[in-house]
This record gives structure tokens, sequence and C-alpha cells, in this order.
């Protein structure tokens, strides 16, 4: 506790005067560079200027930015559409104070008035900067066009597109699907929105049938969103649809007529066998493919021309959608996508081109500052696709047409400079375009003669403590830049070597600071135009140090204690004294009396009992020390006082040799408690100077210890006591002891060998510490070979690091390894081969023979022939069978389910699948995996599960009864497991029971294997997101029966865990924590007597994933409150129905700002009514934000928005349609009403639900 309180108030000190210091140089130095450089001419530097392509909202003031800086401050002007503009002859256009900046007021114009393409100069007579072409549009929210769209009839497994068709906006709009409820329309493998809004449905089934089928377009810029009239989709069977053929023939667009089969998969978009796409560097590159079948087919994409680009790829939709982000031009070639079902595959080839606009390659150009007579050079180097043009100006001025100067020469991407003279300062503008593109830069060449200034403050004092770093800076000015040299003193010699240390911006620094470092210093800074000088004194002051530390106290209740603290220091700095208890101020009481060297506690209490802690702060430093206090009762007869023992004194050193010497001391006062033993500690102050380390332990009886000691190390040595109450205080510090050095006594540790990457070798080893070089110029001989016959040694020297990496090593060969430590004074001894084995590859070759063999209806054993150990390139981890259920063999489950992974660790050649699907098709392949990853997929196999026995009825219902008879309806078993034949009933009276048959299927008798002679086999694991599996054949007779686990490398084998199995062959076990590794064993108890059987244990690494997100929406305590919610407002909705039949009025609400966001306010809060709303037209435009002054969204036309809807602020949509806020409108009275094709617009009672439901 006192060590470490110490130590945080050391370094809370250093650091403050630290940060003290740095802080006050950078006030004076910014200062004084700042004065510096307002005094010195400069180019106009364009600061802060509008994005190229300006997108401006309608509603708001439009403000087009150009800052600049320079000496003397710029004047602006501005272009438009390539012609000057003049501002003063606008009157809704000015100019901010000493600066370019525009902002127009469109209060008396529309906005679209200013669209067009700007440019800001500004210039001073140093030159002229340029801004970029700056586009400004304005964004635009159309109108859905106004269509009746008729409801859509179809026969089930059909396809079916809904398409959105929404209106071009700027930018263009976001689109998602809701129903009438605002509700997001779910999608899956089957139905999903593809990139241009419509909705594809590989295959529709009945429950598609609905009539709020709606596109949403959100407009981001004004925050509009506009809404599609509702789709009826009516999804019906042959039979249906020739029922009602007559209901539908005028007013149905009638999809299909011919029954649907299942047929294999074509694709909707894109059409054909192929298509190319164009994307530009940076952006990002989205393909679609989205295909019809039934089965629904799944979608998979691969890159013919190489890998795909693993940290920016990803696939949305459902693999229909392949996204690359950040493209390059190494994501150019042919793309293929896959879909594929039970009939069948089809293909399709997109070839991809990236092109680019202009780019940086080694960035813009920078701003040079020349002296006269100086060369420079400014390079505008860039890449595209097509190769860009460049083009210089200079001032604004294409370079061809400006004045000609001889020291300027410009070759392509670059210009010369040479021999420049006072008056060539410009501005040059590199402008990069090509097709998709352009840049332009801004960078200037100032031409300045100055002579040096230092800007470090003269005869500044640094003080520093000793021991410590000490930092002088000399910080300058000048055009050439001038050259920094030190002197002090006498100024005999320059400073630039050991101690000193000169950094390129002119600080001096010493790293360990001593007295004689003390003194004045000098700084001169020269160029051609002269030299300057500056003075600065450097003062090493002597640490502060307790000398005497307050010490443990045990004090009865009454009585005063007084701790002391007694300190050295600098005479120079001023001390404080401070006093802590436990950490924190001292007590407001006037029983704690603080002097300069003590604190004394007088009538001492239970409530003062704790540590207390002396500080003794300077300016640059500070020490600490702590004490305990015990409080005691107080007692008639006088106590024994315990305490700590005084520290030992009189520390010799005898008996010197170079690898020991011997320690003698004589021991303090024992207070009261015999001396128990002594701590003899070290300090090393060659290698860890500051540090104390414990070298060894003598008992309390001995005054002497022999010490060994290490080569190349200067030993002090320190003696502590200990008896019952504690350690005594440290000793008094013995002389400095140093050993010679000598060659190393040990190897190091540790090594190792393995491969990063399949053609290398990574040898590492554990480095010896300074204790253990035993000498000046630690380094290691590094020692390797092939472990084959005739292989010789290679060697290498490695000094500071702790491995080697040796490059171009076939892959995954054993290597013989040696590490041997040597110093300037020898080697040290030979040292142990180790084996290690050159970097992994992925398997080559797949297991071949793959075959499976049914055992039952949900079990199968998987066989193969392992593979040859050459071609697997790695260690051998295992194989791993891949399988899924492909679908059921009865026709009321023909969905597709997700992969299983089965994992055998270690060499098998077969495997046992637990836990299949009775009557199910199921496929499989099987890879073989190393430390490296898996190698390829073995051919794709099949096999069937035979029937098995079915579900239980999902229900059984009474009805009809009567006195002697009843009726018994029930409904077939979810899982149907293979073809049903029958039911058996059973039912009893009273204690009698009778079972009737209805239908039986003969009964299956399973086949039995001879087992082997130990009770168990073929023992595997399968590790899911809800647990892990294991599974395992047994033929024991015990049936006592359970699985143990255990975390693997767990410090107790008592730890295992239990889980019983109740007969049956496999158990998961759930509550695994991901990220770790268990051992897994079955054991069968038998008899008392008998020792039980156990298997071999396995090894099951739960994997480290992510946590699946929760859609809050479908868990049942948010659908409760959804509902509570929506209850109670249908309550408030009928009584101020109520109120308003009884005569109470209705404020309408004012229109809001137009440039603030109202929040949303669902009730008014002085009469409890809600905001009216009116929907008696086709289109509302929503409302909460202005409407733009083009027209394109108007104020009092409609055009079916959700805003009208509810109060409150500006209404936001996610990406995925999802509510992210509330909207806003003017409430309308509604004095007519409905028209008859409100039906399909949303209901705003339902509006208002959702709308709440997001708050």
């Amino acid at each position: 506790m006192q060590n470490k309180f110490r130590k945080l108030f050391i370094i809370t000190n250093i650091w403050f005067s630290l940060l003290s210091h740095c802080f006050l140089c950078s006030l004076i130095l910014g200062g004084k560079k700042k004065k510096v450089r307002e005094g010195l001419p400069q180019p106009p530097t364009i600061t802060h200027q509008s994005p190229k392509d300006y997108i401006i909202d309608p509603r708001e003031n439009i403000i087009i930015h150009c800052e600049a800086k320079g000496k003397p401050h710029p004047s602006f002007s501005w272009t438009r559409n390539g012609t000057h503009y003049d501002i003063d002859e606008d009157p809704n256009v000015n100019m901010r104070p000493h600066s370019g900046t525009l902002v127009v007021d469109i209060s008396r114009e529309r906005a679209e008035h200013y669209e067009g393409v700007y440019q800001c100069t500004a210039r001073n007579k140093h030159g002229t900067a340029v801004s970029n072409n700056i586009v400004i549009r304005q964004s635009r929210s159309p109108l859905w066009s106004k269509e009746r769209i008729k409801p859509i009839v179809v026969q089930e497994g059909v396809s079916l597109v809904l398409p959105c068709r929404p209106p071009a906006g700027l930018p263009p709009p976001i689109i998602f699907w809701m129903d009438n409820y605002f509700q997001k329309l779910p999608q899956s493998e089957r139905v999903s929105q593809s990139l241009n809004g419509d909705l594809y449905f590989s295959n529709v089934r009945r429950e598609d049938s609905r009539n709020d089928y709606i596109c949403y377009a959100r407009f981001p810029h004004t925050q509009t969103i506009q809404q599609k009239q509702p789709i009826t989709v009516k999804v019906l069977n042959l039979d249906a649809i020739n029922d009602t053929m007559a209901d539908f023939y005028n007013d149905t667009d009638l999809f299909s007529e011919a029954p649907v089969d299942e047929r294999r998969p074509t694709f909707l978009i894109p059409t054909g066998s192929s298509s190319s796409k164009m994307v530009l560097r940076g952006r990002v590159l989205e393909m679609e493919c989205i295909a019809e079948g039934l089965p629904t087919p799944y979608t998979s994409w691969t890159k013919v021309s190489g890998d795909f680009p693993a940290r920016r790829t990803s696939f949305l939709h459902y693999n229909k959608t392949l996204h690359i982000a950040n493209v390059s031009e190494s994501d150019a070639g042919e793309y293929r996508c896959t879909a594929k079902n039970l009939l069948g595959v089809v293909h399709h080839t997109i070839r991809v081109t990236v092109k680019a606009a202009p780019y940086w390659i080694t960035g813009a150009p920078r701003n040079l500052v020349l002296a006269p007579g100086e060369n420079g050079v400014l390079t505008c180097r860039a890449s595209g696709t097509p190769k860009p043009s460049i083009g210089w100006s200079m001032n604004g001025i294409p370079i061809e047409n400006s004045p000609k100067d001889v020291s300027r020469k410009v070759e392509d991407d670059t210009v010369i400079f040479t021999d420049v003279q006072i008056g060539s300062s410009a501005v040059y503008q590199c402008n990069i375009s090509n097709d998709y593109g352009y840049l332009l830069s801004n960078a200037f060449v100032n031409v300045l003669s100055e002579p040096p200034r230092v800007l470090t403050p003269a005869d500044k004092v640094y003080q520093v403590i000793k021991n410590h770093r000490a930092l002088m800076d000399c910080s300058s000015f000048g055009s050439p830049i001038p050259k920094i040299t030190w002197f002090k003193d006498s100024r005999s010699s320059t400073l630039d070597g050991d101690p000193y240390i000169l950094h390129d911006n002119g600080t001096l620094e010493i790293d360990v600071a001593q007295a004689r470092n003390s003194g004045k210093y000098t700084c001169v800074a020269r160029n051609i135009l002269g030299i300057y000088e500056n003075h600065v004194s450097l003062e090493v002051k002597e640490p502060t140090r307790i000398l005497k530390q307050p010490e443990y106290k045990v004090v009865q209740r009454g009585r005063s204690v007084v701790f002391e603290c007694k300190v050295k220091h600098d005479t120079s700095l001023i001390p404080t004294m401070t006093w802590l208890k436990d950490d924190g101020e001292l007590p407001d009481d006037e029983r704690l009396i603080v002097d300069s060297d003590s604190l004394t506690i007088s009538d001492v209490t239970e409530n003062d009992a704790g540590v207390y802690t002396c500080i003794m702060n300077t300016t640059l430093d500070q020490d600490s020390a702590s004490a305990e206090l015990t409080v005691v009762e107080a007692t008639p007869t006088p106590a024994v006082v315990y305490e700590r023992p005084e520290p030992p004194t009189d520390l010799e050193l005898t008996d010197q040799k170079k690898r020991s010497v011997q320690l003698t001391w004589t021991p303090g006062d024992e207070h009261n408690s015999p001396i128990q033993k002594f701590l003899i500690q070290y300090e090393d102050l060659l290698h860890h100077r500051g540090h104390w380390h414990n070298l060894t332990e003598v008992p309390g009886t001995k005054t002497t210890a022999h010490l060994k000691l290490s080569p190349y190390v200067h030993y002090t040595f320190k003696v502590l006591a200990l008896n019952d109450v504690g350690f005594s205080r440290p000793s008094i510090p013995s002389r400095t002891y140093k050993t010679d050095p000598a060659a190393p006594d040990e190897s190091p540790a540790g090594v190792q060998g393995y491969g990063t990457e399949h053609n290398n070798l990574v040898i590492s080893w554990k480095p010896l510490s300074g204790l253990q070089s035993n000498g000046p110029g630690l380094r290691y001989k590094v020692m390797w070979r092939q472990q084959r016959l005739g292989s010789e040694w290679t060697q290498v020297n490695v000094a500071n690091n702790s491995k080697f990496t040796v490059s171009g090593t076939p892959t995954f060969v054993p290597y013989e390894l040696k590490v041997q430590a040597i110093n300037d004074y020898g080697d040290g001894p030979e040292p142990a081969v180790a084996l290690g084995y050159s970097g992994e590859d992925f398997p080559v070759t797949a297991p071949e023979n793959v075959h499976a063999a049914v055992v039952s209806s949900t079990k199968a054993e998987v066989h193969w022939d392992p593979v040859p150990h050459h071609l697997i390139r790695g260690h051998l981890k295992g194989y791993k069978v891949y399988y899924w259920r492909e679908h059921s063999l009865h026709k009321h489950h023909p969905d597709h389910m997700g992969k299983h992974i089965l994992t055998f660790s270690g060499n098998h050649s077969h495997g046992m699948l637990p836990g299949l699907h009775p009557f199910s098709l199921y496929s499989f392949y099987v890879k073989v995996f190393n430390g490296k990853g898996e190698g390829p997929q073995s051919p794709e196999q099949q096999f069937k599960t035979p029937e098995g026995v079915p579900g239980l009825p999902t229900s059984l219902v009474v009805t009809n009864p009567n006195l002697n008879s009843l009726t018994l309806e029930w409904s077939p078993p979810r899982e149907h497991n293979g073809h049903i034949t029958g039911y058996t009933l059973k039912y009893h009276t009273g204690n009698l029971q009778t079972s009737h048959p209805i239908a039986r299927s003969p009964p299956h008798r399973p086949t039995h294997k001879a087992g082997p002679a130990s009770p168990f086999a073929n023992i595997s694991s399968s590790v899911g997101e809800d647990g892990a599996v294991i599974s395992w054949e047994y033929w024991g007779p015990e049936k006592d029966v359970y699985v143990e686990y255990i975390v693997d490398n767990s410090e107790s084998e008592e730890d295992w865990k239990r889980e019983l199995v109740n007969g049956s062959q496999n158990v998961k076990l759930k509550g695994l924590k991901v990220g770790l590794s268990y051992r897994v064993r079955v054991v069968a108890k038998g008899h008392h007597d008998q020792p039980p059987h156990r298997s071999e244990e396995l090894l099951v690494t739960v994997p480290a994933v992510a946590s699946r997100q929760v859609d809050i929406a479908t868990q049942g305590w948010f659908i409760g409150l959804m509902c509570a919610i929506a209850l109670l407002i249908l309550i408030l909705l009928i009584i101020c129905f109520i109120q308003r039949n009884k005569g109470g009025k209705y404020p309408v609400k004012e229109k809001e700002d137009a440039h603030t966001d109202p929040e949303f306010q669902p009730m008014k809060e002085d009469d409890c009514t809600f905001g009216e709303y009116s929907d008696n037209e086709d289109h509302k435009p929503l409302k909460g934000s202005r409407t733009p002054s083009n027209g394109t969204v108007k104020r009092d036309d409609s055009d079916d928005s959700l805003v009208d809807y509810g109060e409150g602020g500006d209404g936001q949509f996610n990406e995925d349609g999802s509510f992210i806020g509330e909207y806003s409108g003017k409430s309308i009275s509604r004095d007519t009403a409905e028209g008859p094709e409100n039906s399909e617009a949303p209901s705003p009672t339902n509006a208002m639900n959702s709308l709440n439901s997001f708050v």
C-alpha cells in the first residue's frame, strides 16, 4: 500500500511538471511563431470550400463556402457558369465579411434560380488561388404518378414480381416495402427486394395473399416519404382459380392457368447467360441475381478470375446481392452467380470493369518556401483509368499563357524551379482530369529572404531533478532554414556527443542530468543572411527524499500519538508538506496538529485508526511515505507495546569473489517481538537502477549471509528484519560491489519453430534478462537445418530480438533448431536441439471413396479413405463432415435445412451422424483439415433415411358426446417421418383400459451389430449455436451411463461435470462457454464393486461466435406491451370522442416554424384531444418539413403521405424502412366523408398506433 501510493504521487507530480513545462513552452513559442508569421508575406491558400457536388435543401438559405488565408488578407470574387458573377447586382446574395462565403436568401426567389457551376477566386499581391467547380443542384422529391392498380391473382408456385417504379428524385430515394400497419414485409430466400426496389417472389404460396403490399420512397434531403397505392395479391390453387374466375374476370390480371409443378431455376434478373457492369474505383460494387424456381433456389457467388477480397466483401439479401466496398482495380474480372435447387442449376456471368477518377499517388503538391537562389520542385502525381491529363495554371491562368519565368520549367506532372528570385512568388494550380472526374490543387511558391530568429525566450531558466531528463528548446525561423548549434559556458566545442542529443527541431536533450550539467548554454541559429544567438540556463536540483519515515503505531484509546516525517530536499526549492488519511484528506479536527515534520493526534479514538501518509512536494518532484495506526482499548495495567523492528545497521561486504560475496550486518531493536528472519534485497545500478529485488532470506538468528552473484552486475544490498508486527524499514544501502563480465551461463529457453506462411519458418525463444546476459553485447546465434541425413546447419546472429524468420522454406518440413546466447566475452553453453516445422498450407486433396451406410432412421455412418500424410501439408487435426437435410421424402415438408458440421478429431476413416430426421434425403461431403485450415471438399453424396416413428397427433378433440357414444377428431402429427398407415386409439373407463388399433404399421425391428471388446466406439462431437452434441456407440450391459466433461487445462481433476443420458446414445451439452475447449468422456457404471467403464477422452472446442441479434418485434413481452399501449390509446380516443359530442372545441395547432423540428406530441395536453387529419385525396405530402419552392412537393396538393396521420417532429426511416423518428404536420379539419378509394390507404388509427409503437 505504502509503495503503491508513493509511486502514484511521484508519477503524478512528474507528469504535472512535464505538462506544465510543455504548456508554457507552447504558449510562448506558439505566440511568437504566430507573430513572426503574421509579419511575413504569404500567397493565398484556400482553407475551406463547399463540396464539388452540392445538393441544397430548397427550404433553407443557400450557403456556398469559400475561406482563404494569406498576407495580406485575400480578396474574393466568383464566377457562375464560367462567367463573372456580380454579387452586388443580386439583392438576394451577400458575401460574409472577411470571407468569400456566399449566403443566398431564397425567401424572395426560388432556389432553382441559383442552380449552376460556381468557382471562388482568392487573390492578393502575391498570387491567386481558386476553388473547385462547385455544382449547385436543388434536391427534388417529385410526386408518385397517379395510377389505379388492379388486384393480382396468381396460381400457387409461380414466380411473381411486384413493381415499385418510384419517381426519380435528387438524390435518388430509398425504397422499402411495408403493410397497412407500417410493419416491414418479411423477406427470405424466396421473397426479396431488388436493388431497383421491385419485390420478387421466386415462387408464391397461399400465405402471400394480402391486400396491402405498399412501396414507400423516402427522399433524404427533404425528409419526405411518398407512398405507392397498395397492391392486392391473391394466391390460389388451380381449383380455386377456376371457381373464382367469374368474380375476377373483368378487373383482374390472371398470371397462370396451368398447374404448377416443381421446376429448375431460371434467373428473373439479370437476363441471359452473361452481362457486364462498370464501377468506379473507391465506390461500392453491387451485383444481384434473383432466380425463380420450385423448390426455392439457393444462390451462391464465385469469382472466376480470382478470390473475393475478404474484408471488403459481403453477401446481402439472402446471398442474392454481392456487395464489394471500396472497389480497387484488382476487383475487375468475371463473377458468376449460381442458382440451384433439386431439379437443376443455372449460371450467369457478370464481367466487371473498373474505371477510376483521378486520385493522388503521392499526395497533393505541397507549398514551397524558398530563399533567393534556392531550388525547388512542385510534384502533382496522380493516376486514373483512363489515364488522366495534367494541366498547370499560375494564379488561375493556364501556365502557357502566363508570363515567362526562366527559373521555371514544366515537365509533365512536375514544375522545377531553379535559382528563384524575389518576385517569383505565385500560386500554382494542378488540374488532373479524365472522363470520370478531376482533381484541382493549389500550391504556392513563396520566395522569402529572412535572417534567422530564435523564438525561444532569452535567458530562460530550465530546472530539472538529478538523474532525470533535461530538454532545452531552440525554436527558430529563417529563410533559408537556419542551422542550430549548441555551446556550453566557454564555447570551446559544439555539444553533439554523449551525453547530449540534438533533435531536428533544435532541442538539446540530456538523458540523465547530473550536477555537472548545470550552467549556461548558448543556442546559435545561422543561415547565409546572418547569425542569431540565444542564452538559456540549466539548473540540476537534488531530489526530494524522506529520511525518517512515519512508523507503525499501536496506541490505546485516549492517548496521543506522533508520526514523524523528516525530509531532505534541494534548498533552492520550496517544499510543501501534505498529510493524508486512508488516501483522503485529514479530518477537520483540532485534535490533529500538523507541524513542518510531524503529525500529532491527541485523545485518540477508534475513528483515528487507519493509514497516514506524508507527502513532500516541490515544484519539480515529490516523495511520500505511509504508516498505519492501530487503536486498542485502554487497560488498567500498561500493555506491552509491540512494534516493528528497527532496521539493521553496519552492512559490510567481505570474502569478495567473482561470483559471490559475504554480507554481514548488525540487527536493530526487536521492540518486544523476536526477529523471525532477515530479507536481503539488491539493486542493479547497471541494468535496473531504482528497482530493488529480493535476493534471499536467512533465519532471524543469523547476521551473515553468503550471496551467490551474477557476472556484469553492479550490486547494492540492503537488509530488512521481520517480526510478528511486520517488516522493518530497509537498512541504509551497502557500498556498491561490481562483478566482472563473463560469457553467458545459459541458453535461451522456449525455443520453438513454426510457420506463419506456407514458405517460412519462424524461430522464437525467450530472451535472456539483463542479469542473465553476464556481459555487454548480448546477441543470439540462431541455427537451423532440415531433419534429414546430410543437411547442414545454417546460422545467423540476431540482436535485440526474440525471433527470426527463415523465408523460402518448403511447406511443412521438420527442422532441427538451436539458439545459443553469446556476448562480447564469449559464447554460452551448447544449446539443446529443438524440433520445429515450417509453415503449413491447406490440404490439396479431398478424402476419397466417400459413402454412407444408413444405420437407423436417425443415424448414418459415413466412411472415407484417409488422406495421405504428404497431401495434408500440415498437422492433421481431423475430418469434418458437412451434412444437411435436402428435404423430407414426404410431400408436406419440401424445405431445405441448414448445414451441420460434425468434427472427428484425429485420424479417422468413418464417423456416425446422429440426430437425423427419419424419411428424409440428406446430402453430405467430407473435408480434411490441418492447422492452416480445411482442404477441398469431397464430391457431394446423398443418402435416404428410412421411415421412423411418427410424432404425436397435433390435436385431439371430443365432439358430439352422447349417453352411449362420442366422436373423436384429431389432426395429423407435424412430423410424419414416413407414410402414416393408421392410428392406435386407447381409452379406459374406471380402472380398465382398452387399446383399439385403427390401423397399424408392421413393426420395425432394428438391426443389432456385434460390438467390439471395448463397450464404447465412434465417439464424436458436433458443435452448434445452442450447445455441443456428443454421440457414441455402446454395447455394454450397464444401464447407468452418463457423460462427464471438464474445461481443458483445468487445475483440478475434481471439477468434472456430469450429464445423464437416459438410455440414449447422444446427448446435448448446453451452457458451454464460447472460446474454451472441453475434455469429454462417456462413463458406464456397473455394480459398486466393479470399476466404471470410461471411453477415450474427446476434445471439444466451442468457437467464439458473434451473438445472434434478437428481433425485438418477435418477442412476446414486446408484442404484449404494444397491445397494452394500443388499448390505452383506444380508450383515450373514446373518451375524447364523448367529450367532443358534449360540445368540446378542438383548437387547430398553428404551423410550426419552418426551420425547426417540432417534437412528436400524440395528445394535446389542454383538452386531451388528438390532432385531426384529412386524407380525402389520393396524394398527400409529408409534413413536418418545408416544401421545396419549385413545387415538386406542394403544400396544398396531396400524395398519400404518412405525416398527415399524426402530429410531431420530422419523420425519418432507417435504410430498411423502419421508423427512426416521428412525423408532424398541420392538422386540417375533416368536414367531408371519406371517398370510396380510402380503403386502399392506411387508416389514420393504424398510423397513430404504429407511430406510438416506435416512440
